[in-house]
């Protein structure tokens, strides 16, 4: 499901703008219904970026409270010998 949101979602309202863009050769109203689907794909592209960059950081944030536990309870860094 996320394959679906994150990838085709994106390309597949890309392809409908470029078939809009070549059905309207450019000059018609459906070539600019094109040129903007083709930026709706960008923005639900970067809207699934910036989302997966948001749960990325959430992990890391996770894991250096766990290593700030660790050396609470040992007095040393998880990773230190």
């Amino acid at each position: 499901m996320l394959s679906l949101t994150r990838v085709w979602l994106p390309i597949g309202i890309a392809l409908a703008g470029v078939i809009a863009i070549v059905i309207g050769h450019g000059r018609t109203a459906a070539a600019g219904a094109g040129v903007g689907l083709l930026l709706v794909a960008l923005i639900v592209w970067m809207i699934n970026w910036m989302y997966r960059m948001s749960i990325e950081s959430n992990r890391d944030r996770d894991r250096e409270e766990e290593a700030r536990r660790y050396f609470d309870v040992h007095g040393r860094w998880p990773d230190e010998e």
